[in-house]
């Protein structure tokens, strides 16, 4: 799988892909580190045919796609019967991340060694990532959600639990937009092709993996230090607001009676 960025709507170019990637489609990085840390709180997979289908069936089906695809990124059929295309990730965290301190950016040469830039040093920080920031992806059609999240948070260096992080489709249904969580089995660039290419009919996006609770006990202690630091900071920024409006306030008032004591009875 190869990552690609953009902080617009539209794809970037494949130069920059080529200059952004980290790992092939048919790389199997993914396996064995999710048989080590299976993933909790799986969701029920989205629903899908009873009967997979056939070789002839996918071949028409990616026929079709590319002859929708307008911007040169369609799929492309393997003689084993899987595929290749490109997924775009919407990012929608509204909570920080934690990633190295002191870290530089990976370079063409670390994404061809596959270098762990992040086990280099034990200094960890959190920063909020771009809201709605955009990746695009291209993947195998047997790339599972769990790999594509992890390829996610190890493009941006990212050393938080993927727990904490699930992969939404949004779809437009009677004039709505919902929102619909997939099983870390699902496999996203199946459901792409069976969508089509319109991003209006379906998109994915990245979010908090919501629990109805937090689970406190998933983050070690730098993340909650940081997280306390972090409400600090809003906490005075929210202060200061409130003072500053109030002061305002105060001020007008304040002139308000000036002007009208100074007014003959």
């Amino acid at each position: 799988m190869t990552v690609d960025s953009s902080m617009s709507s539209g794809y970037c170019s494949l130069e920059e892909e080529l200059e952004d990637c980290f790992f092939t489609a048919k790389t199997t990085f993914f396996r064995n580190v999710q048989s080590k840390h299976p993933w909790k709180n799986d969701c029920k997979p989205a629903e899908e045919p009873r009967c997979p289908p056939t070789l002839q069936e996918i071949k028409q089906k990616i026929d079709s796609y590319n002859t929708r695809e307008k911007n040169c990124l369609g799929m492309k059929l393997s003689e084993d019967g899987t595929y290749t295309g490109f997924i775009k990730v919407h990012l929608k965290l509204r909570r920080p991340v934690t990633v190295p301190a002191g870290i530089r950016p990976p370079s063409i040469y670390d994404a061809i060694k596959e270098v762990d830039l992040a086990a280099t040093t034990d200094k960890r920080t959190s920063f909020y990532l771009p809201l709605d920031a955009i990746k695009q992806l291209h993947i195998s059609s047997t790339t599972t959600v769990s790999e594509v999240i992890q390829g996610l948070l190890k493009k941006f260096m990212v050393v938080d639990n993927p727990q904490k992080f699930a992969l939404f489709k949004r779809i437009h249904k009677d004039g709505q937009v919902l929102f619909q969580k997939l099983s870390v089995a699902d496999c996203p660039l199946y459901l792409r092709l069976l969508a089509g290419p319109d991003t209006d009919v379906l998109s994915f996006v990245l979010k908090e993996n919501e629990t109805g609770e937090v689970e406190w006990d998933a983050f070690s202690i730098p993340e909650l230090q940081n997280f306390l630091t972090i409400l600090e900071k809003e906490e005075q920024d929210k202060i200061q607001q409130v003072q500053k409006k109030y002061d305002k306030f105060r001020q007008k008032l304040e002139e308000t009676l000036r002007e009208s004591r100074g007014k003959p009875a």
